[in-house]
């Protein structure tokens, strides 16, 4: 059966190859920084699960420490010149897009296919996990098409890719990085504290003075820690168990994805949420570093007041 371990095991040798095609690029002068940073990185991929829990800290720490060191030099592979990617976008013209496109459709139906596929009593793929397999599924398929299609070098994809995530440098990890905050946060007992003082400062007898203090709490705490993820477990055993679903008899299925609907609104406010805020201003080399932010926040506030509305008119019927 194919689980995520094989992503992982994937993911691990593409930070590998991006760690060794570091080191030989002379032309970068943070070259062994860079070497190392996602040296680590695939070390974390490879052999995470093998490792104590205090040697992934160790790597952890590492990691951190690199990337407070400061920004991590940008590599400039030589891959295919300007030229032949004008030619060649003159002679594919559309069917260019045809592999990024691959890559949704094989991922859906992956999802919804593959972990059907059963194998001498044992299924393909991990059904826990279709669509990550899938995804990564659909991404070795639009590089084989692009390989086979466009002729490139072959070490092009790597290079191209060790290009664009040293444009995004560390805040690449930061996802990851979070979602293990709240994970952490939910263990060791802040989603308690978050309701003890909920349960002081607000009317907890009033079902739409609890949804707002979700909500906005939701929100708030994914301005603090950058990431959805790591909110929701911590407001939701302070607030939304407790209170909406317990106290209230709210729908916890309702309660949940409106409430993380809550926390992206929060999501867009935040230069926490470093891939999404302020990897773009980078890439568009933009002069203002929280432009996005700016141009966000009217849209992530109305939202922010619909998915209150929505959870309080919803959430106590179903």
């Amino acid at each position: 059966m194919i689980t995520l371990a094989a992503v992982y095991l994937l993911t691990g040798l593409m930070f590998a190859a991006f760690s060794v095609l570091s080191a030989l690029d002379r032309a970068n002068a943070r070259r062994w920084r860079n070497t190392l940073f996602w040296g680590l990185l695939s070390v974390c991929f490879l052999f995470g699960d093998r490792l104590t829990d205090a040697a992934n800290g160790a790597l952890a720490i590492g990691l951190a420490l690199l990337a407070g060191l400061g920004a991590l030099g940008l590599g400039k592979p030589a891959t295919t010149t300007a030229q032949q990617r004008e030619a060649g976008a003159l002679k594919w013209g559309h069917w260019l897009f045809a592999p990024a496109l691959a890559i949704p459709v094989v991922t859906l139906a992956g999802t919804l296919l593959l972990k059907e596929v059963v194998i001498s009593g044992h299924p393909l793929i991990d059904p826990k996990q279709a669509t990550w397999i899938s995804l990564a599924l659909g991404v070795l398929v639009a590089m084989a098409m692009c390989l086979v299609l466009f002729r490139p070098p072959l070490l092009a994809p790597l290079q191209e890719g060790r290009r664009l995530i040293d444009a995004i440098g560390w805040a690449a990890i930061l996802p990851q990085a979070l979602a293990a905050l709240g994970a952490v946060f939910a263990l060791a007992g802040v989603g308690q504290v978050i309701g003890d003082l909920a349960s002081q400062a607000i009317p907890v007898d009033s079902r739409f003075a609890v949804v707002c203090a979700y909500t906005f709490g939701m929100a708030g705490f994914t301005i603090l820690t950058g990431n959805g993820f790591a909110a929701f477990p911590v407001m939701t055993a302070g607030i939304g168990l407790p209170l909406i679903v317990h106290r209230f008899g709210g729908d916890p299925v309702i309660m949940g994805a409106i409430g993380m609907l809550s926390g992206f609104c929060g999501t867009l406010l935040t230069p926490m949420a470093a891939n999404f805020n302020i990897v773009p201003v980078r890439l568009l080399e933009l002069p203002d570093q929280y432009a996005v932010i700016k141009a966000q926040w009217p849209t992530a506030a109305v939202l922010l007041i619909i998915n209150t509305l929505l959870m309080y008119g919803l959430v106590f019927r179903f």
